[in-house]
């Protein structure tokens, strides 16, 4: 094999001074995790209202939940993602629309990324929520009515908390996932850590020693994210209730 192996080459200085190829790197890893980070805060909240949405008795929030879900989890990502960056801008009112347009590009970026990823996850948490509150024993929901609680309240303080506790497993793949799904905002600039080893690669030519890296990076993030979900869900257990692998 002809390839020359360097991995001093995260530690030359970039052609435009001032900083090296690791910095790059770390960059990189730092806008994967806000952009991961704030799109998982997005698709928590929306999921959760959408999730008690499709199990409540009423049929039209029910059906309006099951209409978002049924939208976002049908079109591939990336379309979604040209959508919010290049149409959603145009179908706004004009001011609202030119004042997007004339934002920095980076904050573009970042708005179209954060509410691509957000809502598109939501869709696959308000199903998790949903199973998470079905799963549930009748009873509990019919306790907590007989003890004067309203429906709102009942589902507060006595299905969410134990929907949640169950669906904790689930949603740790929906965490690992929306990290994964970040690399695909590379495709509209965001400099994320995908896009940054391909930035590596062009000025460098050494594609081997930008991928391994980054490989390893997401394999990292990946690990500490579930060793603290996994804390999470020793935490959160009922004893009697949730049977958790020892």
């Amino acid at each position: 094999m002809g390839y020359h192996w360097d991995w001093g080459v995260f530690f030359r200085t970039v052609p435009s001074g001032g900083a090296t190829y690791l910095d790059w790197f770390l960059q990189g890893i730092e806008w994967t995790l806000i952009v991961s980070a704030c799109s998982w805060a997005l698709a928590l909240v929306v999921g959760s209202v959408l999730g008690v949405l499709r199990t409540v008795p009423n049929r039209l929030l029910s059906g309006f939940a099951t209409l978002y879900v049924e939208i976002f989890r049908n079109i591939p990502l990336l379309v979604q993602l040209f959508i919010w960056y290049f149409v959603i801008p145009e179908l706004l009112p004009v001011g609202l629309g030119t004042a997007i347009k004339q934002s920095p590009p980076l904050m573009q970026q970042f708005l179209a990324s954060w509410l691509c990823l957000g809502l598109f996850t939501a869709a696959r948490v308000c199903e998790q929520v949903r199973a998470g509150i079905g799963s549930l024993a009748r009873g509990q929901r019919n306790a907590g009515l007989a003890m004067g609680l309203t429906l709102p309240q009942t589902y507060r303080y006595v299905l969410l908390p134990m929907a949640f506790r169950i669906i904790l497993p689930p949603m740790t793949s929906e965490t690992l996932n929306i990290i994964k799904n970040s690399s695909v905002v590379s495709t509209i600039g965001l400099v994320e850590l995908s896009r940054q080893a391909q930035q590596l690669v062009d000025y460098t030519a050494q594609p081997y020693e930008a991928f391994i890296a980054v490989s390893a990076a997401y394999i990292a993030i990946n690990a500490v994210v579930m060793m603290v979900m996994r804390t999470v869900e020793r935490r959160a257990r009922v004893p009697g209730f949730i049977v958790a692998g020892k």
